[in-house]
């Protein structure tokens, strides 16, 4: 995990979201992006539009690419002094999740906020983000960002394709905790068309990779399980929940499961969803 980028929601100060991604850089080594975008002018025009107010608005955007600019030696400046050797800032225009989706294309993880006053941070948006970026994402809620930790961290697990992808993201953190957690849940078969014998062995592959996790098995109903999970991670004082962003459908993938979709709204704690 060497390139870790993060959107920054304004270029004045550095909030929440920021502030992890540079944490984490720092003790993961790795370069940090901050990405700011901001919508095309295009986007605020009505439609029928007076040149006067044409050009206005086009003056405005003008204004806001220039004040975005100028941040960039300011952001590098900041994340150096958090301990980032490498930072990187970049301004996009154009739709918040197609851009993104691009810049996530050279980069292996994305670090998101979530805030109940931010139009993009609220359901549905956030939940399109983490199931179309393609890449690990650590949703940051709106609590406080303090020193950021990988010394316990607990895996919601229960076989499934998601679940796979999830851990296998999050090797090169799982590695660094001191304390891994399985919550085990009802099994899911990832492969439900083909055999393996024997099958896939998540105990196996994480001592594979240097990772000795234990297990704790959650006893709940399927609607259950979202609440169930943060209530665990909260009493294992967990630094870091890994979960499958898992969608409803393969046809409807902007709507998520429940229990993705009440830890997302929910969590007190950082989390990684990779869908």
């Amino acid at each position: 995990m060497y390139d870790i980028v993060v959107n920054a929601i304004n270029f004045e100060t550095w909030p929440r979201g920021a502030q992890y991604g540079a944490r984490l850089a720092a003790l993961m080594e790795a370069s940090l992006t901050g990405a700011y975008i901001y919508p095309s002018p295009l986007y605020a025009m009505p439609s029928f539009s007076t040149p006067e107010l044409i050009q206005a608005v086009t003056d405005t955007a003008r204004v806001l690419e220039a004040g975005a600019m100028a941040a960039e030696r300011p952001f590098v400046a900041w994340a150096n002094d958090m301990g980032v050797e490498r930072a990187a800032w970049m301004v996009g225009q154009g739709h918040l999740s197609d851009a993104l989706v691009q810049i996530a294309t050279w980069h292996d993880l994305l670090v998101l906020e979530r805030h109940p006053e931010w139009t993009w941070a609220s359901p549905p948006d956030l939940a399109i983000l983490v199931l179309a970026v393609g890449l690990p994402c650590i949703v940051v809620p709106p609590e406080p960002v303090g020193e950021v930790s990988l010394a316990r961290m607990a895996v919601a697990w229960n076989g499934s394709t998601e679940a796979i992808r999830a851990v296998h993201a999050a090797l090169p953190l799982l590695q660094r905790a001191s304390e891994v957690v399985l919550l085990r849940g009802a099994s899911k078969d990832a492969f439900q068309e083909v055999s393996w014998k024997p099958p896939f062995d998540i105990d196996a592959y994480l001592d594979r990779h240097g990772i000795h996790a234990r297990s704790q098995d959650l006893a709940c109903e399927d609607d259950e399980v979202g609440e169930v999970l943060l209530e665990q991670a909260d009493r294992l004082h967990a630094d870091l929940l890994v979960m499958g962003a898992y969608g409803r459908s393969r046809f409807s993938e902007w709507a998520l499961g429940g229990a993705t979709r009440y830890v997302l709204w929910n969590a007190r704690l950082p989390v990684l969803f990779r869908h």
